[in-house]
């Protein structure tokens, strides 16, 4: 059974910044694929949450990359899946934060 999935307001917030982008330097048709991957993403997690690897092991965060710029960071609970981040993996991994 797939759990529920509650998006963090960063995740929220990373989403609107990449679709902004993608509209503003891309067109329409990009952003709309975007939007299909990640949602077909999230579902998959949603079914199966363990599919990708523990990358902060002590917050128990899972990694997925989505495409080549960018990856989506979550973790599970009893109940829910929590995306954290899609963090644009072109910016410096010291500012990923949670």
């Amino acid at each position: 059974m797939p759990k529920k999935i509650v998006w963090s307001p960063l995740a929220e917030n990373d989403l609107a910044a990449v679709l902004e982008h993608l509209n503003k330097n891309w067109d329409a048709k990009v952003a709309v694929s975007f939007i299909d991957l990640t949602e077909t993403v999230i579902d998959q997690i949603s079914i199966n949450p363990k599919q990708y690897p523990i990358i902060f092991k002590r917050e128990r965060i899972r990694k997925c990359v989505l495409t080549r710029h960018n990856s989506v960071f979550y973790r599970e609970s009893r109940s829910q899946v929590e995306i954290l981040r899609i963090y644009d993996t072109r910016q410096n991994s010291d500012s990923l934060t949670f």
